[in-house]
């Protein structure tokens, strides 16, 4: 194992921001620590208070419905990864009442050597309405919001296809981030199992193990960390890496991921890479580069628009977009597919 230099902080700015200074955080195109920015929820209040009154707070008037949580043995100190072998994880699923879930969290905070727990992604207006009703981030009206609730854990980096800010309520947490541009260095694992949907990173960045590993050491060179307190957020541009780490008994957080600028209809980018992946990846190498000028001449347009040529009614499918044309276009690929 490798012992590599702090990484540099993230930017960071002081107070409340409105819509127009979002824009601009958004457009700069880089994580941006918020410092204070919901520390007026009653939540957060809670969150001061201790432990039990965090809990306290979260256990109010819950919904009825199920969650599921996630539990890992102490001995896996707080990392929720894979097994040894990649068949499955290290960590185990179970549906439940929250009310159970947060009493077992508050006992197992008092333990000296406790497994890991966590509640994870679920929509607080769903699970906890009153919460949800006093805790608004009137930032992103429009964006329902999500809560994660835990111990001490580890989150292995990883991206998310969407904007996201993230607001620490209770616990502090610390977020290590890495451009997307670093997809190669951080090693991503498989595809088809994950702990949370896309890729996460192999690499443990607390202990990196740069003899299997060799490629993490220019990956850390950009990387940047910062630890949240309650009532800290932090803004994370689309498909930014980041590895999370509660660093407290009883933690909570609150996001909100959205997308803009998408067209009606259009259809899911990952989904898209593994048809990409089905089709190309193992083509003889000279056609996959015929298919690379392909790529980025009708989809990335390196050239500028493929159909500034053709007349309107001659573009077809590479005319402007609209629910319509990408209805016709997942017609023609299913008729394909078939």
């Amino acid at each position: 194992m490798s012992v590599l230099a702090p990484a540099p902080p993230i930017e960071e700015i002081e107070g409340p921001i409105d819509a127009a200074r979002l824009e601009e955080i958004r457009a700069a195109g880089r994580p941006l620590v918020l410092r204070g920015l919901v520390r007026d929820w009653p939540l957060v209040r809670a969150g001061r208070e201790g432990n039990a009154a965090v809990v306290e707070y979260l256990s109010r008037r819950p919904a009825t419905r199920p969650v599921r949580a996630i539990a890992a043995p102490a001995e896996e100190k707080g990392r929720f990864f894979y097994n040894r072998d990649l068949s499955g994880f290290n960590f185990h699923a179970a549906q439940g009442a929250l009310p159970v879930f947060l009493a077992d969290l508050l006992k197992a905070s008092r333990m000296p050597d406790p497994p890991a727990l966590a509640v994870q992604s679920i929509e607080l207006l769903d699970v906890l309405p009153d919460v949800a009703r006093e805790n608004r981030l009137e930032l992103l009206p429009q964006v329902r919001a999500r809560i994660w609730i835990g111990n001490r854990i580890r989150v292995a980096p990883h991206y998310d296809i969407k904007e996201n800010v993230a607001c620490c309520v209770a616990g502090r947490r610390r977020f290590t981030v890495f451009p997307p541009d670093q997809i190669a260095n951080l090693y991503p694992g498989p595809l088809e199992l994950t702990p949370a949907g896309t890729p996460v990173s192999m690499v443990d960045p607390d202990q990196p193990d740069l003899d299997a590993y060799p490629r993490f050491a220019r990956a850390w060179e950009t990387a940047r960390a910062a630890t949240l307190e309650p009532g800290d957020a932090i803004y994370l541009p689309y498909c930014w890496w980041h590895g999370v780490e509660s660093l407290d008994p009883v933690s909570a957080l609150v996001n909100y991921w959205w997308t803009e600028g998408l067209p009606e209809g259009i259809g899911p980018a990952y989904d898209a890479l593994l048809h990409a992946m089905l089709a190309f990846r193992h083509l003889p190498p000279e056609q996959r580069e015929v298919w690379r000028g392909m790529l980025d001449y009708y989809v990335f347009e390196s050239e500028g628009d493929p159909a500034a040529h053709l007349p309107a009614a001659a573009k077809g499918v590479l005319g402007p977009p609209s629910a319509g044309l990408f209805a016709r276009m997942r017609q023609v690929i299913r008729q394909a597919l078939g």
